[in-house]
């Protein structure tokens, strides 16, 4: 077992060393460093919180990192570095949370929604009925409360095609069987 303290240390130092320490746990990878990479993501210091989310999506085995980690992107206290603690998303397996990326996209700020469009549109997620009805309803509450101008009008665009991707995705899976 290595000792991760010197490292841990390091990366909660906030100089030019923190990088490199978040990279060398990133390699160790293991539950510990996790674990540890969790707990920082509640830390006082919001480049700690960045430097922990940053190290949990270099990490490989990085699943039991996911569920804090929207949690650390949907904390109020983060607003400031919400899209910086997305960036580690790109690490992640975020199969399974279609839905809150669809929600960070149409309710994030600029950086936040534009980071989510960017893993809805080139990561793999479990998509069914339900989910699209659900996404249908978010884009319909937020369709009726926002101004229809031409921002929205783009955006609407944007989530004509998403839609109209899904639904043919879901149309070939039903041709396949």
């Amino acid at each position: 077992m290595t000792d991760l303290a010197p490292l841990l240390k390091k990366l909660s130092s906030g100089d030019d060393n923190a990088f490199e320490a978040s990279d060398n746990l990133a390699r160790i990878g293991s539950e510990e460093v996790v674990t540890a990479m969790v707990n920082l993501l509640e830390s006082p210091d919001l480049e700690i919180r960045f430097l922990a989310s940053r190290t949990l999506g270099l990490i490989e085995n990085n699943e039991n990192g996911l569920a804090p980690l929207m949690l650390a992107i949907h904390n109020a206290e983060n607003a400031s570095i919400t899209g910086d603690l997305m960036m580690a998303l790109e690490g992640f397996d975020v199969s399974t949370i279609f839905l809150d990326l669809f929600k960070l996209y149409l309710f994030g700020s600029f950086k936040v929604s534009r980071m989510a469009k960017e893993l809805l549109d080139f990561k793999e997620f479990e998509i069914t009925p339900r989910l699209i009805r659900k996404a249908q309803k978010h884009w319909n509450h937020y369709s009726n409360n926002v101004k229809q101008d031409e921002a929205y009008l783009i955006r609407k665009k944007e989530v004509e095609e998403i839609f109209e991707d899904l639904n043919g995705f879901l149309e070939d899976m039903n041709d396949e069987k």
